[in-house]
């Protein structure tokens, strides 16, 4: 599973060089793009920054009852037997 994860990051980071390669030949920035959009790089940054404000309690809050969770379930797990 992590090995299909980490092959689906790759795929999708050459892929995004390859594009952003591409555009930059054409001559677009992503500046541009978000200023045609109607958004400024400006207001992207404040969007962005926003919703880490909002993510990280909640991220913090959740860990704080799946850690100890898992670590009782992990010490209590009986152990395996490798042939």
């Amino acid at each position: 599973m992590l090995y299909n994860a980490l092959a689906a990051l790759v795929k999708f980071t050459i892929a995004s060089v390859a594009i952003g390669a591409t555009l930059s030949v054409l001559d677009i920035r992503a500046a541009d793009v978000l200023t045609d959009m109607g958004v400024t790089p400006d207001k992207m940054r404040l969007v962005l920054s926003d919703a880490v404000d909002w993510a990280l309690p909640h991220f913090m809050l959740g860990a704080m009852v799946i850690i100890p969770i898992w670590l009782v379930l992990f010490l209590l797990k009986p152990p395996s037997i490798n042939k």
